[in-house]
């Protein structure tokens, strides 16, 4: 029987990323959707072989180039030489030169003729996108151009933790930030939205962590909505529970790619393929049950599995290809807020887009503030948080409303100003509410009076 490989297993093999693997094999005409299709070991023997027969051409190519520039040293210092025939020299030369033009184009094509009417039409169509594109892009958009500088870069991926109560998200993120947040938490059940960062293989990874109990649900919506990934935990003793029904529901509607982290595998009654077999009952198909979603069985207690789960983390966040502008104007998500009694209004946001820097005047949706100090989720004083990164401000006029998004403006005055036109815009929708329910009331009793 003929073994099978996982692309993203060939792809680590062969030192390739995913996307680049998987442009190999479309070009092969070999039918995989994504990184979690498998092949045959035969047919990822030629895909290897090809691979290897490309860069090895691709390196002695470079070494021909390389060779090149040495032979044609001596003729460049030969031509800065002046001479005594100096004139008679460029006369000579002046044809050559003008013959090689045609040839020094990058941009026209190998092998074309210049009389083949399809490679004129190719040429118009050309032509015709150009200009289009061109005249697009004379007339930009003015929100788009203050917003963004247009320089793209990668970013972390933002990772919710979701799942059953007492499944284990909050052991499993205590296991993987090397702390003791488990312990100090009533029960067991997380009691609010955290955020924190940790490292694999040098890459940081952002963590949510949603509560567990069923009186946040609409928090734990909340969560799926600014993630780039979800972490589904389940516990391999229960297996799906009406919570991870809840959770699954949450992820569809938001549609974020999903890593199920099968839990407590070292129990005596965990029963790990009951859960997959579950999982497909509900729509879900993990590797090896006809599905591409990733399942890693771990222990969140003892650590077995957390480093594949982590890779598995990682190898989505490639193929979605995250990235941010860092210089773009800073806006994020409100994920927490309190009032504190020595530090006053309190929020942890995400920055989505652009910096954001002590000093700045950020503007909520019911508030606003200037920034006195960050935090990053160790405590740690920040004067700049970039994309995809959690950070605790201060400094806030009041407490926003978690889910709230925020962006920075430039003047107090115009926060304050965004801030009034929102509660004068909440009373009016109020006050029309109050007369258009005091109608509904009413007219019953007025079409009983014209009756009597």
């Amino acid at each position: 029987m003929n073994n099978k490989i996982r692309i993203y297993d060939l792809a680590r093999k062969l030192n390739k990323s995913n996307k680049e693997l998987l442009a190999v094999l479309q070009q092969l005409d070999i039918p995989v959707k994504s990184h979690s299709s498998s092949i045959d070991e035969d047919t990822a023997k030629i895909v290897e072989n090809i691979i290897n027969e490309a860069s090895e051409a691709k390196s002695q190519e470079k070494k021909q180039h390389g060779s090149e520039p040495s032979k044609m040293k001596p003729e460049k210092n030969f031509k800065s030489q002046p001479k005594s025939g100096e004139r008679e020299e460029r006369s000579e030369k002046l044809p050559p030169e003008r013959d090689f033009k045609p040839e020094r184009n990058p941009k026209s094509p190998r092998n074309t003729q210049p009389n083949n009417p399809l490679n004129n039409s190719q040429k118009q169509n050309q032509n015709q996108i150009q200009t289009q594109s061109q005249n697009q892009n004379k007339n930009p958009q003015p929100v788009q151009s203050n917003k963004s500088h247009g320089v793209l870069s990668e970013r972390p991926p933002i990772i919710t933790v979701m799942g059953h109560v007492d499944h284990g998200k909050t052991t499993l993120l205590d296991n993987i930030r090397h702390s003791s947040i488990a312990a100090h938490e009533a029960g067991g059940i997380t009691q609010h939205i955290g955020a924190y960062v940790v490292m694999q293989d040098g890459k940081p990874i952002v963590f949510l962590d949603t509560p567990g109990h069923e009186a946040f649900t609409a928090m734990r919506a909340r969560g799926a909505g600014v993630t780039d990934i979800v972490i589904l935990v389940i516990g391999a003793d229960d297996g799906v529970m009406p919570q991870t029904k809840e959770a699954i529901a949450h992820i569809q509607a938001a549609g974020v790619p999903l890593v199920v982290a099968i839990n407590k595998i070292d129990k005596p009654g965990a029963k790990p393929d009951r859960v997959r077999q579950q999982l497909s009952e509900l729509g879900i198909f993990v590797e090896g049950w006809g599905g591409d979603v990733g399942a890693v069985e771990i222990s969140a207690k003892q650590g077995i599995g957390v480093p594949d789960l982590l890779e598995r983390v990682l190898l989505e966040a490639e193929m979605q290809e995250l990235k941010a502008d860092p210089n773009a104007e800073p806006e994020g998500v409100v994920i927490e807020a309190r009032l504190d009694k020595g530090k006053g209004p309190v929020a942890t946001v995400i920055v989505k887009n652009g910096t954001l820097k002590a000093g700045d005047i950020v503007l909520f949706n019911s508030t606003w503030g200037k920034t006195r100090a960050l935090f990053d989720w160790a405590g740690k004083g920040l004067k700049k948080a970039g994309p995809s990164t959690p950070v605790e401000i201060l400094g806030l006029d009041g407490v926003p409303n978690p889910g709230e998004s925020f962006r920075v403006v430039k003047t107090e005055r115009e926060a304050r100003a965004a801030i009034d036109a929102a509660k004068l815009s909440e009373r009016d929708n109020s006050a029309e509410n109050k007369k258009a329910s005091f109608e509904d009331r009413s007219a019953p009793s007025l079409k009983s009076r014209r009756k009597v």
